[in-house]
């Protein structure tokens, strides 16, 4: 199974250069509303769903009519009903957690998307290099690691740090046989991020924000609060210069935040697939544990302020994310991703001369565990970690109440039409 992996990079456009690229993000972010109405309302009026094969000859007649539309170089508007298309084929998926697609919103991260056979990047330095994009010409980017293979496609994207290049990349690389390291089983946690069973510390996700940078939220989450409400009673709702400087300074401070967990995630499970096995984790269902406890008018629920905060702690150690990654790297790293059921993974002793479940086992759910049959004790989460890696070598990762110990069938990977690779083209 060969791999394509992505590809990261800081942007540096010049000041023209960026001033095309919010253009053309404001016009992919129009035409995927656009698109998704029609959609909606084709479905509402015939009941039939219409796709991007047929959006794309409308999409050819609005950019002979529209400016703006005809601005957008037209592989990017057509990557945009593509993007669409996914979008709905993993909505109606049973097996696929995305929901129904949503509009987007001028607010959120702004992208742009091409495709690979446009694209061209010239090495400059060691450190440097530059992308041709369509329309655009050469746009310099930091060369912070090498792509390592041919460009099937790139995304151009600003965050609250700036602008940054995605290239979608071909690697060419086929995993090994099984590495024949040892296992481990891992507890993904609040209080401990991580505790492996092959460790006896847990691994700890540095804080996110420091102090400073949390008053510093808290100080501009206030003001923009404020600034919200005179907008709305003095300019009819309309953004001033001022709130939208406070936005931005919102939006640099989170998107710090998100890039300083996406680093320790990152490290985390590149660490964990190199130098295992098989990786055995808690088949969770994130969704349900972050369900808000508010309730309903009638049946107002309880604790909805404590609930909310486990719920936020439970989101910045991003136990999705980790899952997602895992089961690439495993792959990547000839390792295996086996998920096990949760259900009472805590409360179970992990003296493999017991194995007793009992709630007693665990009071308070604080950080000790003491079997009430045996007398083990151990931390609670390392304990549960050992657990997890029980399940894992019994069940072969069945995510059923189960002790077969058959390894179950795997099912093949969708086979993936082959598409002619051109290598990226350099100056002349």
């Amino acid at each position: 199974m060969k791999a394509d992996m992505g590809r990261r990079h800081r942007l540096y456009p010049t000041v023209d250069q960026e001033e095309i690229l919010i253009r053309w993000g404001h016009t992919c972010r129009a035409l995927w509303n656009v698109a998704l109405e029609q959609r909606r309302y084709v479905y509402r009026q015939r009941g039939t769903t219409l796709m991007g094969s047929a959006q794309c000859g409308q999409l050819t007649a609005a950019r002979a009519e529209l400016d703006w539309m005809a601005d957008l170089p037209a592989e990017c508007g057509q990557r945009v009903l593509a993007n669409l298309d996914a979008a709905y084929l993993n909505f109606w998926n049973p097996n696929h957690p995305a929901g129904f697609p949503a509009r987007k919103k001028r607010r959120e991260r702004m992208s742009i998307p091409f495709k690979g056979q446009r694209i061209e990047v010239h090495k400059l330095n060691r450190h440097w290099a530059e992308v041709r994009l369509p329309k655009l010409g050469w746009v310099r980017f930091r060369l912070s690691r090498a792509l390592g293979g041919t460009i099937r496609n790139a995304t151009v994207s600003r965050d609250g740090t700036g602008w940054h290049v995605s290239f979608g990349v071909h690697m060419g690389r086929i995993p090994d046989a099984p590495n024949g390291r040892p296992g481990c089983g891992v507890d993904f946690g609040v209080a401990a991020s991580a505790f492996a069973s092959t460790e006896t510390e847990p691994r700890l996700m540095p804080p996110t924000l420091t102090k400073a940078e949390q008053a510093r939220l808290k100080h501009l989450e206030r003001k923009k609060a404020r600034q919200l409400t005179y907008a709305k009673k003095h300019n009819g709702g309309r953004y001033s210069n001022r709130l939208r400087r406070t936005m931005a300074e919102i939006a640099k401070i989170r998107a710090r935040q998100a890039n300083r967990r996406a680093d320790f995630t990152h490290k985390l499970t590149t660490d964990l697939a190199q130098n295992h096995g098989f990786v055995g984790i808690e088949d969770l269902r994130v969704n349900y544990m972050t369900k808000s406890a508010k309730g309903t008018m009638d049946t107002p629920g309880k604790n909805v302020a404590a609930k909310a905060g486990l719920n936020r702690s439970i989101l910045d150690n991003a136990p999705g994310e980790r899952r997602r990654q895992l089961e690439y790297k495993c792959r990547m790293y000839s390792s295996e991703l086996i998920p096990v059921p949760a259900f009472h993974t805590s409360q179970t002793c992990g003296n493999p001369a017991c194995g007793k479940v009992d709630p007693a086992s665990r009071p308070g759910c604080g950080r000790l565990f003491r079997c009430v049959n045996c007398g083990w004790e151990d931390d609670a989460d390392h304990n549960a970690s050992m657990e997890i890696e029980v399940r894992a070598r019994r069940t072969g990762g069945s995510v059923i109440n189960s002790t077969r110990s058959a390894e179950p069938a795997r099912v093949p990977a969708q086979t993936r039409r082959r598409t002619r690779e051109a290598l990226p083209a350099t100056h002349g």
